[in-house]
């Protein structure tokens, strides 16, 4: 948001003293061009203008103005990228991916693609509801966050998006593991089995990797198949020895593994009863 916020800022900048500049520069074409010109300005002044006062959908509505007066122009571009900004800070999500998908299609070319895809991606991103519900959202704004990463790889936008997509995936991981626990609950071993391991293939760096790799020992386990239950516990063990999750997959392997806990918590605590009366000796 930050990275947006500053970004705007520096293309408003520019494009004030631009305009300004642009205006002076007019004076040998003919009075038709220059007429329409400066009715551009005139709609992007007060684009700007209500942007600052905070009336983002009049400042919207004079950037589109801006964009169609002129669109052979250099300025039509930016509108439709100031316009879509707009969109996105009064959280009209949807408007602003319209505004934005329009702009790639109309505007290939155009130097501020970097800044529009990530906002593309953001957009998508800020309109993620639930990973239960439309995952529309979830995938769009990874593909986006993946095109920044691959074509624009040494912007600020790229360092970004690859905090997104961890995020991206945690949620996607969260969204199998809830699918999975599901079956696991209803006793359909084998697509909860195929779900945790989505998990391990896609999405092996989140916080459910642990959890997803002791609920295939514990299946494979279930349905008497001991030797694939060993094979995901030796990895568990390998990568999360000191987790909960490989305690608990230890205690599939060893059912004394809780008493023999619980007796020594017994005995420490009887040697230090030990200890505590010896200071009364």
């Amino acid at each position: 948001m930050k990275i947006l916020r500053l970004l705007f800022i520096i293309l408003l900048s520019y494009f004030l003293v631009s305009c300004t500049s642009s205006n002076k520069n007019k004076k040998t074409e003919n009075i038709k061009e220059k007429d329409i010109e400066l009715q551009m300005i005139d709609s992007y002044q007060k684009a700007i203008d209500a942007y600052e006062d905070g009336d983002l959908l009049f400042a919207v509505k004079n950037f589109n103005d801006a964009e169609i007066l002129f669109p052979q122009s250099k300025w039509a571009p930016r509108s439709a990228l100031m316009a879509a900004y707009c969109y996105y800070e009064l959280a009209y999500y949807s408007d602003a991916i319209f505004e934005l998908e329009r702009f790639l299609e109309i505007y290939p070319k155009d130097k501020n693609l970097p800044y529009a895809y990530y906002l593309l991606a953001m957009s998508n991103f800020e309109n993620i509801t639930s990973e239960k519900k439309d995952l529309k959202p979830i995938k769009d704004s990874k593909k986006f966050f993946q095109i920044i990463i691959n074509r624009y790889p040494n912007t600020d936008f790229a360092i970004d998006s690859k905090y997104k997509i961890e995020l991206i995936n945690t949620i996607l991981a969260s969204k199998e593991m809830y699918i999975a626990r599901y079956y696991l609950g209803k006793e359909k071993w084998i697509p909860a089995i195929n779900r945790f391991k989505v998990v391990l293939q896609n999405y092996d760096t989140t916080e459910y990797t642990a959890e997803a790799l002791h609920r295939l020992v514990e299946v494979h386990y279930k349905i008497g198949m001991s030797d694939e239950a060993k094979k995901y516990a030796k990895v568990l063990g390998y990568n999360y020895q000191s987790s909960e999750w490989y305690k608990e997959s230890y205690k599939v392997f060893n059912k004394k593994y809780s008493k023999v806990n619980i007796d020594n918590n017994k005995m420490k605590k009887k040697s230090i009863i030990k200890k505590f009366k010896s200071l009364f000796e």
